[in-house]
């Protein structure tokens, strides 16, 4: 297991390396691809990967990814609440047939899955993107490594007991402290590349100490949903690691994260 976990990741490290540095339309399609993936995993808990339901929710995820592909952002909420009134409408019309928590998903789904890992591409394309990008990766896989390693050492209290027992304060500061110092290294290496930000290594050690918070409560939130719906992994996609769910959970969180914590401090 842990061969084919290691093997597995340094795939992902290297395809992660080509397609975001490649960006464009390349990334664009990967992102896209991988949350319709995602957001597949997450009907499939709920058992509504297959219903109507599901398919009112992959046709808002692509709505959503050809709006921001043609610029047409001013038109999301038009999008948002046309989508619910498809849901409403199945809702209402196949009575008792569905229950108000699977309609809930749906529309929650397109926005935990397909929104917030859209800004993975979203970021990309911003002034100094194919610098700023690699934040995303650093605050979520750096706070994950760092809090593993700090709690190990030292962690005596628990973060989350119920939800996940091995998870503990110190190691959650760890993590949060270890992104910021990988944040402020990354901007002292790539300062110069980096001319739209009045400073660097404040911003980026900043923007990762901020989206180190919000990616382990992202990363206890995908728990929680698997806890309360009894699945250890949300697919087998990936060998060792489980599904796209699995591996992203916590860059879900990070990537909008990054977005809005660089556009405000830069």
């Amino acid at each position: 297991m842990f061969t084919t976990r290691l093997i597995s990741g340094i795939v992902l490290v290297i395809l992660s390396l080509v397609v975001v540095g490649a960006g464009g339309s390349i990334l664009f399609g990967v992102v896209g691809m991988i949350s319709l993936v995602g957001l597949f995993e997450l009907y499939r808990v709920m058992k509504i990967e297959k219903t109507p339901l599901g398919f009112i929710g992959y046709g808002t995820c692509i709505a959503y990814y050809g709006l921001l592909w043609f610029e047409g952002q001013q038109f999301v909420t038009l999008m948002c609440i046309a989508a619910l009134m498809l849901l409403m409408s199945v809702y209402v019309f196949t009575f008792p047939k569905y229950k108000t928590e699977e309609i809930t998903i749906v529309f929650f789904g397109v926005f935990y899955v397909a929104v917030m890992l859209s800004y993975l591409f979203q970021v990309r394309q911003m002034p100094d993107g194919g610098y700023l990008v690699w934040l995303i990766f650093l605050s979520s896989w750096g706070c994950d490594t760092c809090a593993y390693c700090v709690g190990v050492l030292f962690g005596k209290h628990k973060l989350a007991p119920v939800l996940s027992p091995k998870k503990s304060i110190e190691g959650a500061i760890g993590g949060v402290a270890g992104a910021a110092v990988l944040g402020f290294l990354y901007a002292l290496t790539f300062q110069t590349q980096m001319a739209g930000i009045k400073n660097p290594q404040l911003v980026c050690a900043l923007a990762c100490a901020i989206a180190a918070v919000i990616s382990q409560i992202g990363d206890l939130a995908a728990s929680a949903i698997k806890r309360n719906h009894q699945v250890k992994d949300y697919g087998h996609l990936i060998p060792g690691h489980g599904g796209v769910l699995d591996r992203f959970d916590s860059m879900i969180f990070t990537a909008p994260a990054i977005y809005f914590a660089v556009t405000f401090l830069r």
